[in-house]
């Protein structure tokens, strides 16, 4: 069976192919194995380089000098291992055996350069990927009928063979699919919206307490999870009297012009405007909020076109709009646009202040906001009447069940309502990206530009956090520049970071 085995036909010559090992590490008798050979196969391991070096120094000139007309056939072995997992490859090998290091893997460029110099040809072979081997065999037994020609050239069936022929190259094993790994939504307790109510952060909105607390917080938080914050600050204010206006504190009634001019005085800082001469008239409507005294206010005639009032009052910018808001909900009294300091860059910039009903206390109203911000509610907090008074004002009535459930001894139902808020509030935040609504900062990219929203962006990704709340450019502008984006590239990250 084993002679069977060892025929073959290679370029239409019958050929029986025989090995013999060498001796290995016995050097006197090694000389015996090459005794009458036709071919020698001289092997190496492309993961060991000093078995490259014993083929110069040691293997070719031996088998020269017992085989000097015999050719020699080039051969790396264990392909395999230029692709493979050494770690999993020196993990599966013997405890004592030497490891296999990525900087000891020969590249074919090597294995070539050695063959060249020595007139060989080279190939390489891998059993365990059952690549070469039928190769080096084919290639072998045509270099020694190629020899054997050269002494029988009158041997017709000789005429046809081959030299030994180029060697395809080896395909790697394609690679197993990279393991990806999408990362979790956030957590229902996640405390980077919470945080945004200690740390406020490209805060919008004022909420005032008591006519003293203020409270900064974010209209895209507040509209988002509570449809009555999301009607009031979609209210128009611009259609308000002039009664109702001096009766949330205008210390002046100005003309549209005028309203106007201030504006553009607003954008240019340190320019002074010229008065004209103006006739001013004492108006005795006006009333102090919380006393009986009348305050005088200074009125333009209609023939004054600019006036320049006391924007100043009370340490802060004049009032722009307002509205009384008594009437409309029982949580807020009135609502006004004004120029705020921000607490933390000391900036003047335009702000709504909310005023809240008296019967608000701030222990319990900023455990709503945590709410609204979150869709949490502590089980331990003290004040729950309190908070479900709040919800029932605000029309937050998922707060007032959950409530209810920790003072029935259920609060294991409330995952189930963060679960419900938290799915709500990300179909009303992919709304507000669409239309832009509550937008503070527009991207402008290569096909246009979209609008969004800082205080969403910070909690949701360390590289935005860092810009907008960093000492960067950004920090302090609404049109931050993104080359090389488009539209669709950008709404779809913005969609995933808001989701």
């Amino acid at each position: 069976q084993v002679l069977e085995r060892s025929r073959d036909v290679v370029d239409d010559v019958s050929v029986s192919l025989r090995l013999w090992d060498t001796f290995g590490d016995h050097h006197k008798d090694r000389r015996f194995a090459y005794g009458r050979s036709d071919v020698v196969v001289l092997c190496f391991s492309i993961a060991n380089p000093n078995s490259l070096h014993h083929v110069k120094t040691m293997w070719y000139p031996e088998i020269k000098h017992f085989c000097p007309r015999a050719p020699v056939i080039l051969v790396g072995c264990q392909l395999d291992l230029r692709y493979a997992d050494l770690e999993a490859v020196n993990r599966a090998r013997r405890p004592l055996a030497r490891p296999i290091k990525p900087n000891e893997i020969l590249p074919p460029e090597k294995g070539r350069e050695v063959a060249k110099e020595l007139g060989i040809p080279y190939y390489e072979t891998s059993v365990v990927a059952q690549f070469g081997v039928k190769d080096v065999f084919d290639n072998a037994i045509r270099a020694a009928l190629i020899s054997r020609r050269h002494l029988q050239f009158w041997k017709s069936h000789l005429r046809n063979v081959q030299r030994p022929l180029l060697q395809a190259p080896f395909l790697p094993p394609k690679p197993p699919p990279p393991i990806i790994i999408v990362p979790d939504p956030p957590s229902n307790n996640e405390e980077r919206p919470a945080h945004l109510l200690e740390d406020p952060l490209c805060a919008d909105v004022i909420l005032v307490l008591q006519e003293k607390i203020k409270i900064y917080a974010h209209k895209i938080y507040l509209s988002t999870s509570s449809s009555k914050f999301y009607d009031l600050f979609l209210m128009d204010l611009s259609e308000e009297d002039q009664q109702s206006t001096a009766g949330h504190g205008f210390g002046v009634a100005v003309t549209a012009a005028a309203e106007r001019m201030l504006h553009q005085e607003e954008r240019h800082h340190g320019r002074d405007f010229l008065l004209r001469a103006a006739s001013f008239d004492i108006c005795e409507s006006t009333e102090e909020a919380g006393s009986g005294q009348r305050k005088p206010c200074l009125r333009a005639s209609t023939s004054d076109g600019i006036l320049r009032g006391n924007r100043y009052e009370n340490g802060e910018r004049g009032l722009r709009r307002g509205r009384n808001l008594s009437s409309w909900s029982r949580a807020f009294t009135s609502i006004q646009e004004e120029m705020a300091e921000d607490p933390l860059t000391y900036k003047s910039k335009l702000m709504v202040v909310v005023k809240m009903d008296a019967s608000i206390q701030p222990g319990p109203f900023r455990a709503v906001l945590k709410y609204l911000y979150t869709g949490e509610l502590d089980e331990n907090e003290r004040d729950l009447m309190h908070i479900a008074h709040i919800a029932e004002l605000l029309e937050v009535f998922d707060l007032r069940m959950m409530v209810a459930n920790i003072l029935n001894n259920e609060a294991f139902m409330n995952q189930e309502i963060t679960k419900a808020f938290h799915v709500r509030r990300t179909n009303r935040v992919k709304e507000c990206l669409a239309k832009g609504t509550f937008s503070d900062v527009t991207f402008v990219l290569d096909d246009g530009a979209i609008s969004a929203h800082k205080p969403l962006l910070i909690s949701s990704c360390d590289w935005m956090a860092a810009m907008f709340g960093g000492p960067f450019v950004e920090s302090s502008t609404n049109e931050v520049a993104l080359p090389h984006t488009s539209k669709s590239c950008m709404r779809a990250v913005l969609e995933y970071l808001y989701t």
